[in-house]
């Protein structure tokens, strides 16, 4: 023991102890085993699942809970304003109705104006619709022009058509429409018209026009009949910030839903209220006699300022019968041609105007949003001529 005892005391001694204690060491380290997991990083819990995690996520503070989620509101669609409408009918106009003044001219300026031609002119504008007794009385101021003058130059000619054109389409005419809040009520307008004519949409697309002149519009749904019909024309409303006053009973009483629009549009100060009403046949007693009872009912809450009746051009003379009966029962102040850049017969605007002695006051254009514009006598000529 001792021995031993005074070789660990050595030299050697204390060299093979701490030889012994180092291979250990690197022994040791060099073992797989238990390793101490990092310390995770700061705010992550990395507790393990149990009875605490599976629970419900802890619910936000009261006042966070209650506030509802708002969706974002629609952006409104911005109208476009009359000037830019009135040049794109002009360029509608002249596509669809080349043929008609292309014939005119070429007749005219050919250099040979016998008697058979002034007949081919006056085929050409009856057949446009313009009416017989309109053709002639164009055709006979053109020829005093022609013997007075001594000229058939297509220049010339063409001046001397577009002045009497527009003559006969009467430019003194009143054509405005009543759009102003009046003292202590909205402006009434009141459309009518037969089925298919486009009348509902002509009805939105009209509060379009007004919106873009910067009005305060209500709409009355009183196409009772087709609930389709009120919702096509609430969408039509809400993408400008229209309301529409309606009724969610199919059948309602359309002169019930007419006198509450009117009073709705005194209550909110509107400018004015525009009054859609059901499609019906000039042909049927029974419909024609209801529209004279809404026309009746809207009276005993305020005066009528507008009737527009809505006419689809392309359906010519037939359209002209259409327009008689209706102003016999709802004194028609204006009418709406629809679809007038679909048809050549251009001349249906001459035509109603000397039947009705009411002016022509919009025109539909085609299926866009904005395509409904102010009527302008030379703008619609010159666009008839290009």
């Amino acid at each position: 023991m001792d021995s031993v005892l005074d070789f660990l005391y050595s030299v050697w001694g204390i060299a093979v102890v701490v030889g012994v204690l180092v291979v250990g060491l690197i022994v040791g380290l060099m073992r797989p085993g238990r390793r101490r997991p990092p310390a995770p990083p700061p705010d992550v819990d990395v507790r393990g699942p149990g009875p605490a995690d599976t629970a419900a996520p802890e619910a936000p503070p009261h006042d966070a809970a209650a506030q509802p989620s708002t969706p974002p509101a629609p952006t409104l669609e911005r109208p476009e304003r009359a000037g830019r409408r009135m040049q794109r009918l002009r360029a509608r106009l002249a596509r669809s109705n080349t043929a008609f003044g292309r014939s005119l001219l070429a007749l005219l300026g050919g250099g040979k104006l016998d008697e058979e031609a002034w007949e081919d002119v006056e085929d050409t504008l009856i057949a446009s619709d313009l009416g017989v007794e309109a053709a002639t009385q164009l055709v006979d101021k053109l020829k005093q022009r022609v013997s007075a003058e001594g000229t058939t130059d297509e220049e010339t000619m063409r001046g001397w058509l577009r002045e009497d054109l527009i003559e006969l389409i009467d430019p003194s005419m009143d054509r405005r429409i009543s759009s102003r809040r009046l003292e202590d009520r909205p402006a009434v307008l009141l459309v009518v018209g037969v089925n298919g004519t486009g009348k509902t949409t002509t009805v939105g697309k009209l509060a379009r026009v007004m919106v873009a002149e910067e009005r305060k519009v209500l709409l009355g749904a009183a196409d009772t009949f087709r609930a389709a019909a009120a919702d096509q024309l609430q969408t039509w409303g809400a993408r400008v910030g229209v309301d529409t006053i309606r009724s969610d009973k199919e059948g309602a009483d359309p002169a019930a839903v007419a006198f509450d629009a009117v009073k709705a549009g005194q209550e909110s100060d509107a400018d004015v209220v525009i009054i859609d009403t059901a499609g019906r046949l000039h042909n049927k007693a029974n419909l024609m006699d209801e529209l004279g009872k809404i026309k009746r009912v809207i009276e005993k809450r305020s005066p009528i300022d507008e009737v527009l009746l809505v006419l689809d051009a392309t359906t010519g003379q037939n359209g002209l019968k259409q327009a008689e009966v209706f102003a016999q029962v709802v004194n028609v102040t204006g009418i709406v041609l629809t679809k007038l850049d679909g048809t050549a017969k251009g001349g249906i605007v001459v035509g109603v105007q000397r039947q009705l002695g009411v002016p022509v006051k919009l025109v539909g254009l085609g299926e866009g949003p904005d395509d409904l514009a102010p009527f302008d006598p030379a703008t619609f000529v010159d666009a008839l001529l290009d």
